[in-house]
């Protein structure tokens, strides 16, 4: 087996027992923020699925706490001032618990707790055939070093006159950017300090 299968080996193991152990962990919070969806907004499911394109160019469906309502649901990108989200969902977004849930993703194999963020088809059309095929060597993760560079990126969208077109324009290319580093320079032990990082990044947000 070489390095890099080993490598890969011992990251899903990793993925398996912590997803696993956080999901029982968690079950609280997760049974909470579902009845407080419910009761916010009775209208809609708990989770929202998107499709989202995930290692080898392979598409799978997220699952995301809903924070918006379905009505109105349309654009890509959300800011923060999106009249779309809910009451319960902009707290869930703000405490990062609506993406909670996708440690159901990392548990079954679609995602790993640390890689670079799964995006729609449209946008990863953007990426341009090279920077694909290099991000989409690994698991999509629920974090990794652009998570943590664009933590407030709902502000920054927020604040542009036209949210979709500064995503791609300026967020989109900076982020291709961060994927393609992590991809090049990714260990366990990097992905450990990225998952402390997050954790106290959230804390003190």
């Amino acid at each position: 087996m070489t390095t890099t299968a080993r490598r890969f080996t011992a990251k899903r193991v990793f993925d398996l027992a912590a997803s696993g152990a956080g999901l029982v962990v968690a079950s609280p919070l997760l049974l909470g923020s579902a009845v407080a969806i419910k009761v916010d907004d009775p209208s809609g499911p708990v989770f929202f699925r998107q499709e989202r394109v995930g290692l080898g160019g392979r598409t799978f469906r997220i699952h995301k706490f809903r924070s918006m309502t379905v009505a109105n649901s349309g654009a890509l990108v959300t800011s923060a001032n999106d009249a779309r989200i809910t009451r319960v969902g902009a707290f869930l977004r703000k405490s990062k618990l609506d993406e909670l849930p996708q440690l159901i993703d990392v548990f079954v194999g679609d995602m790993s707790l640390v890689g670079p963020r799964p995006e729609v088809p449209k946008y990863v059309a953007m990426w341009g055939e090279e920077a694909a095929e290099e991000i989409l060597s690994v698991r999509p993760g629920i974090t990794d070093p652009a998570s943590i560079v664009y933590r407030n990126e709902q502000d920054e969208l927020a604040a542009a006159e036209d949210p979709e077109q500064h995503y791609v324009e300026v967020i989109l290319p900076r982020k291709v950017a961060l994927y393609r580093d992590y991809v090049r320079t990714n260990s366990l032990l990097g992905d450990l300090r990225l998952i402390l990082q997050t954790l106290v990044t959230v804390v003190r947000s």
